[in-house]
């Protein structure tokens, strides 16, 4: 809840990107970064930092603010986030309900927990550099349009996407969220902690709209599946944590899946994938 609190304010203070682009947040060597926000002449940025475990704010003109990441409810970081803001002169209203999860509670109303596990927030925002750097390879192989590789607080995952350049056909009954994140052809890739739908932390890739036959493709590595709930391939995080290669191994994940659905899609791929020189 507190990074969907960061992240909407990110969303109101700047401009629409294409598929919603201007909505994530980044990986940083110390957490999470919204990176730097227009306000008026001005800009700000905030940072979470999860080593020494603080939400850091600040401007353009030297201006800053720290505020201790610890145990608290939403509505309580909530406040003191806002409050923080309008004393350094930001004034910015947000959307304060949470998306993306059921039985919302506006942040302002949400005192339903006070925890902070400094352990494990470590830990998750390491898993999240280490997929960083791997999702970033992954994405220069790729001469086409790519998002960055960026973390959305909504769904809680780290992704990066490709297009085949190709508008695709709208899908029924889709949200506004929805149509503008799936006007074109995709194939997202990311780590998710998991969920309802999965037991543990998983990596995923899904072809979007997915072509006939893509469930029956056969993917590396050998742990790796279709969902069909979910339509999308997964791979459990700790069968890369625990193989002798884990970098080649989830690679071998991205670029199995990509391949399986841009052949089936028919996807120009030699006109957007890097030549990779002959063995």
């Amino acid at each position: 809840m507190w990074t969907q609190i960061v992240g909407k304010i990110r969303l109101e203070l700047t401009p629409l990107i294409n598929h919603w682009w201007n909505v994530p947040l980044y990986v940083t060597a110390r957490g999470l970064t919204t990176s730097p926000m227009p306000y008026g002449r001005e800009a700000f940025e905030v940072r979470f930092d999860f080593i020494d475990h603080k939400l850091i704010v600040e401007r353009c003109d030297g201006m800053r603010r720290v505020l201790a990441l610890e145990p608290k409810t939403v509505a309580e970081f909530y406040e003191e986030l806002m409050s923080t803001l309008r004393d350094m002169g930001i004034e910015v209203s947000i959307y304060a309900k949470p998306v993306e999860v059921p039985d919302p509670i506006p942040f302002a109303d949400d005192r339903l927990y006070t925890a902070y596990d400094a352990d494990a927030v470590y830990r998750c925002w390491r898993i999240l550099l280490s997929c960083d750097s791997v999702f970033k390879k992954f994405r220069a192989r790729f001469v086409g349009k790519s998002s960055p590789v960026h973390f959305f607080w909504g769904s809680f995952d780290l992704a990066v996407t490709r297009f085949s350049g190709r508008r695709a056909p709208e899908r029924p009954g889709a949200d506004a969220i929805t149509r503008e994140a799936y006007s074109h052809e995709v194939i997202s890739a990311g780590w998710w902690p998991g969920g309802a739908s999965i037991d543990g932390p998983a990596f995923y890739s899904y072809t979007a709209p997915e072509p006939a036959g893509l469930a029956g493709q056969k993917v590396r590595p050998e742990s790796a599946f279709y969902h069909a709930e979910l339509k999308e391939f997964l791979m459990m995080y700790d069968d890369v944590r625990l193989a002798a290669n884990p970098e080649q191994t989830l690679l071998d994940f991205l670029e199995s899946t990509y391949e399986a659905g841009a052949a089936l899609a028919n996807w120009p791929r030699a006109e957007l994938e890097v030549a990779r020189p002959a063995a």
